[in-house]
């Protein structure tokens, strides 16, 4: 089996995963405390906005790749299409169903000339973006298991390495 769906199943993990923890875990708290809310909040959504797009792009990606892998025998791949599944479902609920709310109650706040935190909306976008983030943190979750969880090595290669490793050891 060729070792090239294997190897860009894990950059693909790796683009996606990394990503995700970068700008949730390390970004988005400094960009809240180095500028005023109202900034910060704008240019976080603007970085949640790439994420949702690189996480859909790398999901769908990754579930065709596993498709390939499974069907070439890899059955590693049969287990990481739910983890993958799982994170895409986030992505798509956490990112494209709940922020377009999330941006007409900021709008809306705008335009009456205050920020969402101190608007009639506050309490309803606070609480969509509780939700939000817990849909956050599960696929963060869910790509560290996913990244955890990648076959170390495939194919031929691999089993050459092993029996390799194996004979070196009998003999």
């Amino acid at each position: 089996m060729s070792s090239m769906p294997h190897r860009l199943f894990r950059l693909l993990t790796v683009v996606w995963v990394g990503s995700l923890l970068t700008i949730g875990y390390a970004v988005a708290p400094v960009l809240f405390t180095s500028l005023d809310r109202m900034t910060a909040g704008t240019v976080a959504a603007q970085l949640f906005r790439i994420e949702g797009v690189i996480g859909v792009v790398c999901g769908v990606l990754l579930l065709a790749l596993c498709n390939v892998l499974v069907r070439r025998g890899g059955d590693a791949y049969r287990r990481l299409r739910w983890l993958v599944t799982g994170m895409l479902v986030c992505v798509l609920l956490g990112y494209f169903a709940l922020q377009p709310f999330m941006n007409a109650l900021r709008v809306a706040a705008q335009e009456a000339g205050t920020d969402v935190g101190h608007s009639v909306y506050a309490s309803r976008f606070g609480l969509l973006h509780g939700v939000s983030s817990v849909f956050y943190l599960i696929e963060s979750l869910l790509g560290i298991v996913l990244a955890w969880k990648l076959p170390a090595g495939t194919g031929p290669v691999a089993e050459q390495g092993a029996a390799g490793a194996a004979r070196r050891t009998a003999g």
